[in-house]
């Protein structure tokens, strides 16, 4: 039997699972995205930035929401013009502007997602960078909760 075939969190018991990280999100994720569009008509990219990063879906079962909160994200970071960034990242929390930066990395990550708006993507990252520095960076990289 060769070691690297066990599976040694079978038999730790203070192994974290993910289940375990927060409660089952039961909420209707389109009623915030008709929220967010409704905010975006009028103009208002902070605004609609604000109630897409808030009480966002964690936890298993729960992917369809996760990508309709992803695609919110990325059509209002796609709807903002780049003198703007930076004046939007600077109006968010400190809660909100990791959650952004989670949301960057995920649609960095998704399989053509690069190709149509990676570089809108790059920029955000940079804007977001230089405001909340490498601290956003590292909190993101070691939070166990993932969008």
């Amino acid at each position: 039997m060769s070691f690297r075939k066990i599976d040694i969190d079978a038999y730790d018991e203070d192994v974290l699972r993910e289940g375990e990280l927060c409660e089952p999100d039961t909420r209707d994720p389109t009623q915030k995205q008709a929220a967010v569009r409704s905010t975006l008509a009028r103009g208002d990219i902070p605004g609609s930035l604000g109630i897409a990063l808030d009480s966002i879906p964690y936890g298993p079962n729960v992917e369809e929401a996760k990508n309709l909160t992803l695609q919110t994200v990325v059509l209002i970071l796609n709807s903002t013009k780049s003198s703007e960034i930076l004046s939007v990242v600077k109006a968010l929390s400190q809660d909100a502007q990791d959650t952004l930066m989670k949301y960057l990395y995920k649609g960095m990550g998704m399989p053509g997602w690069g190709d149509v708006s990676g570089s809108v993507l790059l920029g955000w990252h940079e804007k977001l960078t230089e405001v909340a520095d490498t601290g956003c960076i590292v909190r993101v990289m070691t939070d166990r909760k993932i969008v």
